[in-house]
């Protein structure tokens, strides 16, 4: 299987004078592998827990707080995710592990897969993400449709449900950063009733 690179993360601030100045560099302090879904990994990079979000001289670490998928209530997170391509053990009983999987994301609650559901990482959160292939192809899936994703493919995601299928053989890479939302009060009813 492939293995792809480690990520390195600089995060930046200010000394006592104001001068702008490297405040930490290195590999990420955050990588949890999902165990229920081997070979999937999320790779913690930063988020923010209010807009506008404060700026000082030395920015606490976010991503040493328990693995969240969405981001704070108007805040964003960013994060890489290793998705490891799908099996047909996983394709048939995948649905079996999404509360686990879910669960050790943060919120089991997510998952929205049932028995007639197109993949079994159907979900979905309150959010806009933006989500970037870095490496290796993916499918969108969606209720209805899917779109094919390749390096430089770019999806925002207005709250859908959802999933990621990897049916290229080898790991992909991509790039979220997700940005805490409200649905409006129509589309909230429709979504209540499904």
């Amino acid at each position: 299987m492939t293995t792809l690179p480690q990520i390195l993360r600089i995060v930046t601030g200010h000394d006592e004078h104001g001068r702008a100045c490297v405040k930490s560099a290195g590999p990420l302090p955050s990588v949890v592998a999902i165990q229920a879904i081997p070979g999937t990994v999320f790779h913690e990079v930063w988020a923010t827990s209010t807009t506008p979000a404060p700026i000082g001289h030395a920015p606490a670490d976010p991503t040493l707080a328990p693995l969240q998928l969405p981001p704070p209530a108007r805040g964003t997170r960013i994060r890489f995710v290793d998705i490891p391509p799908d099996t047909p053990e996983f394709l048939a009983r995948g649905h079996e592990r999404m509360q686990q999987a879910f669960s050790q994301a943060g919120d089991a609650q997510l998952s929205t897969v049932k028995a007639d559901s197109p993949h079994p990482l159907m979900h979905r959160t309150e959010t806009v993400d933006y989500g970037v292939v870095i490496d290796g192809e993916l499918t969108l899936v969606l209720d209805e449709g899917e779109a094919q994703l390749g390096p430089g493919s770019v999806v925002v995601q207005c709250g859908t449900n959802h999933a990621w299928a990897n049916r290229s053989g080898r790991p992909c890479r991509m790039l979220f950063v997700l940005v805490d939302g409200c649905y409006e009060a129509g589309l909230a009813q429709a979504l209540a009733g499904r």
